[in-house]
């Protein structure tokens, strides 16, 4: 399936935290976009691989994404190496996507960051028609690099390159979050379990205040920001908010 996004995270639920809103925002649009999620998150204190698995699966309904897949590759111990991107590069190849979402370049967790480098560096790679690959069935690939590259904002703050208006679509996204119930605080069971850094109710509360903060500096409510390595170019100005700030 070609795809115009694919929005890449290291566990599930970074993609839904971070980019959840500028993927509503590309459905929307008309535009076909998909989740690649890296492990299944099976280091993390609540939940299971299973569980994980349904919140996932539920989170793609409420977003309408078009598909989800997992690579499996082991949590918290995945490397930036050669066995790791020639397995991304397969799928970015199979999906062809024009723009990657990808996890942060440095970031609390350290898997963010080592993800966000290996999806920059697989990225660049499959653009290399000497990297040879071959689809499921075996047959060869062709080489394809995506357009841009941007990296979302997770825990730590970091300067945006290009904030995105979410606020249409603000409910449907804090939706897509929720639906990771064994991970982040629910009414219900939300005192079920060990409690951690992403289980509280603060944790929440958090996310919407960055999604605030970012949507004050460009004159809305909500906002995602993102960092790009290259320039960000525009063919008119009819592409800028025209909003006073």
């Amino acid at each position: 399936m070609k795809l115009d996004l694919l929005a890449i995270g290291v566990h599930p639920d970074d993609v839904e935290l971070s980019c959840s809103g500028t993927i509503l925002n590309e459905i929307k649009r008309g535009k076909k976009a998909g989740i690649l999620d890296l492990t299944q998150g099976e280091l993390g204190t609540r939940g299971t691989i299973e569980t994980r698995y349904a919140e996932a699966a539920k989170a793609a309904e409420i977003m309408g994404v078009h598909m989800r897949a997992n690579l499996k590759m082991r949590d918290g111990f995945f490397r930036n190496d050669e066995e790791h991107q020639l397995q991304l590069i397969r799928a970015i190849r199979t999906y062809q996507p024009e723009v990657v979402l990808a996890n942060a370049l440095e970031d609390r967790h350290p898997d963010h960051g080592r993800a966000g480098q290996l999806i920059a560096t697989a990225c660049f790679l499959s653009g290399l028609a000497k990297i040879e690959t071959t689809d499921e069935s075996g047959r060869p690939q062709e080489r394809w690099r995506p357009k841009y590259i941007l990296h979302y904002l997770q825990d730590w703050y970091h300067e945006p390159d290009l904030l995105i208006d979410i606020s249409d679509v603000f409910e449907q996204r804090m939706e897509a979050i929720k639906a990771y119930t064994t991970q982040f605080f629910n009414p219900v069971n939300g005192h079920d379990g060990p409690q951690t850094y992403i289980s509280s109710p603060d944790f929440l509360d958090s996310i919407i205040g960055r999604a605030r903060m970012m949507g004050k500096r460009i004159g809305v409510k909500y906002a995602e920001g993102f960092i790009c390595e290259k320039k960000i170019g525009i063919s008119n100005l009819d592409a800028l908010l025209q909003v006073e700030t």
